[in-house]
């Protein structure tokens, strides 16, 4: 099957801040911005920068549990609140977990593929501080089996991670494992300082290496193999972007030098209701990451940079093993000795991925394509990274559930 029958394109990206503690703005205790504030800026910021939005033909929303965190549903009434000019043009919302985002970019570009849309506006949106984060934890456990979820922990998804933490720690060695979980959440705190949408933006902890050592394991008070440092925060936030045809492009008003092209991409699910194969391994990352490379024509090592789903520290851990870029085991040594900092071999998370930037469950698909688009376009301020002209390509994985819904997909600055 040939996947990209025609050029598609992304462009016009645009981010929020990601809301949440963390940054000076956020306030538990006062009203804070909704559901439609999210979804309107982000979508706004978007449009401004294309010619007319009558030339949009369709949007999308990816998003995770707005019916729970916010009670509101039939999120796509919501599209023509960004412009008026929206009303009445289809629109529809997807959902797949803390892939979402990521769902809503391959509806996008399958509508472009069959020809039934030259330009879609795909959105991603996630207002989750709503609730205490235990009661949160239960909304979130819905992202794998709920059936397990009075088998497992009170903070469900931290211990899906932390399990598979303690079983990394036993293969490979706890204090070897926990230097390049500690190199990850250092990385990502020194990339969100860069970004100012960053939920950690403001984080001004003079050594992160001394904070992350502070916090101890104490499965009393948290999970067993893990502490909130090495998790991504709850966050509520949207990010928007286009993606156009070639015809698209030019009815946009955008020149390709400001565009992205999709070279590859895949999809691919894991049986939500069975355990982790390997509890060390990702092996749907690592499947879609390789199919959507291979869709592309490329290696790893053709990349010059990646935003990868580290919604814990060793999912980022073990990203970079299912890569290729680490064997099974090594995956801690490649990150501890700076290889994925913003200056290392292959740059990750060049604006913090999900512990430094946030993680606004439904928008963090579109929120990492945003990025590869800013960085291969040169558009990405105090966070850009120089992209080694031998290496042009960028990748993005977005992962829903432990290791269950994973979109990968791989991008060139357009020609």
């Amino acid at each position: 099957m040939k996947k990209l029958r025609k050029k598609v394109y992304i462009t016009a990206g645009f981010n929020t801040i990601s809301m949440g503690t963390g940054r000076s703005e956020f306030n538990p205790k006062k009203e804070r911005p909704g559901l439609e504030y999210y979804i309107e800026t982000a979508g706004k910021g978007t449009v401004a920068q294309i010619n007319d939005v009558e030339n949009i033909d369709e949007g999308v929303i990816g998003n995770f549990m707005a019916a729970r965190f916010n009670k509101q549903a039939n999120l796509p009434g919501f599209i023509p609140t960004i412009d008026e000019k929206l009303q009445y043009k289809p629109a529809i919302s997807v959902e797949g977990a803390c892939g979402s985002g990521g769902l809503a970019l391959v509806t996008g570009l399958k509508s472009i593929l069959a020809e039934t849309a030259d330009t879609v506006l795909v959105v991603g949106v996630e207002v989750q501080n709503t609730m205490k984060a235990l009661y949160g934890a239960d909304v979130l456990a819905g992202a794998g089996w709920y059936q397990k979820r009075k088998n497992g922990h009170a903070f469900f998804f931290p211990g899906q991670f932390s399990n598979r933490a303690g079983v990394y720690y036993e293969k490979y060695g706890k204090e070897y494992a926990r230097e390049g979980m500690k190199r990850w959440f250092v990385n990502a705190i020194e990339n969100a300082r860069l970004c100012e949408t960053a939920q950690e933006h403001e984080n001004k902890v003079p050594d992160l290496y001394a904070l992350y050592d502070k916090f101890k394991l104490n499965g009393e008070t948290f999970v067993d193999h893990l502490t909130v440092l090495d998790c991504s925060k709850v966050s509520d936030g949207a990010s928007a972007l286009m993606m156009a045809s070639e015809e698209g492009l030019k009815k946009l008003g955008i020149e390709k030098k400001d565009a992205i092209e999709i070279l590859g991409w895949a999809q691919v699910i894991r049986n939500i209701t069975n355990e982790p194969p390997d509890y060390t391994e990702v092996t749907a990352i690592k499947k879609a990451a390789k199919e959507a490379l291979d869709s592309a024509g490329l290696t790893i090592h053709d990349l010059g940079t990646i935003e990868t789903h580290d919604c814990f520290s060793i999912a980022g851990i073990l990203g970079v093993e299912a890569l290729g870029f680490a064997e099974p085991g090594k995956g801690a040594q490649f990150v501890a000795d700076g290889h994925t900092a913003r200056d290392g071999k292959i740059p990750i998370n060049t604006t913090g991925g999900l512990i430094g930037w946030g993680h606004p469950t439904g928008a963090t698909g579109v929120h990492q394509a945003v990025t590869i688009w800013e960085q291969l376009t040169g558009k990405a301020g105090a966070a850009q990274i120089k992209i080694n002209p031998d290496r042009p390509y960028g990748m993005t994985i977005n992962m829903g559930g432990d290791d269950v819904t994973v979109v990968a997909m791989v991008y060139k600055k357009a020609e």
